[in-house]
C-alpha cells in the first residue's frame, strides 16, 4: 500500500504515539520511514527555537531507535523554520523524499475549533498526499488515577 512514509514528529506524548503507530503501519506495508521534526523559531525570539538543536536531534534519534528496533528501515532529519511555515515545510519535505503518506501525531485541542486551524488541517490543504493522524494520547483525570480496591472473589458483590 505505502512504500515511503513521512513521520512528522512533535515533542511530547503525541510524538511517541505517532512513532508507535508508524511502526505498525510500516511493518504492515513493508515501508521505509523518513522521520522529520520541524523545530519552530519562537515569534519575537530572535532566532531562538522551541527546542534546542540537541533536544530536536534526540527526539528524532529516539524515534529512529524505536523504528530500527522494530526492524523498520528509517532515516531522519531535523528542520528549523518559522512557526507559520511548518505545514509548508512538512509538505516540501514529503515531496523531496517522495513520500506516499504523511503521518502526524495528534493533540487534544485546548482552544475552540473556530479560533485556530490545526497544523494537520493546514497540511491537508497543501498536499495531495493522504494525511494520517495517529490517535491522541488519552488524558487521565485526577479522580481516575486512584485505583479502587477489588473485592475478593469469595465474597458476594452488592450492586
Amino acid at each position: 500500500m505505502f512504500q515511503r512514509i513521512l513521520l512528522a514528529l512533535d515533542a511530547g506524548d503525541a510524538g511517541s504515539i505517532a512513532t508507535s503507530f508508524t511502526v505498525a503501519l510500516a511493518r504492515n506495508c513493508d515501508a521505509t520511514v523518513h522521520v522529520v521534526h520541524v523545530n519552530e523559531f519562537l515569534v519575537g525570539g530572535r532566532g531562538v527555537t522551541t527546542e534546542s538543536p540537541a533536544e530536536a536531534t534526540d527526539l528524532v534519534g529516539e524515534a529512529l531507535w524505536d523504528l530500527h528496533a522494530a526492524g523498520v528501515r528509517a532515516t531522519g532529519i531535523t528542520y528549523r523554520t518559522a512557526s507559520f511555515d511548518v505545514p509548508a515545510a512538512i509538505c516540501d519535505l514529503a515531496e523531496q523524499v517522495r513520500a506516499d503518506v504523511i503521518v502526524l501525531g495528534s493533540r487534544r485541542r485546548r482552544l475552540p475549533r473556530f479560533l485556530k486551524r490545526s497544523t494537520r488541517e493546514r497540511i491537508a490543504r497543501k498536499t495531495p498526499l493522504p494525511v494520517i493522524t495517529a490517535p491522541a494520547p488519552l488524558r487521565v483525570g485526577r479522580r481516575d488515577r486512584k485505583l479502587q480496591p477489588v473485592p475478593p472473589l469469595d465474597t458476594s458483590v452488592r450492586s
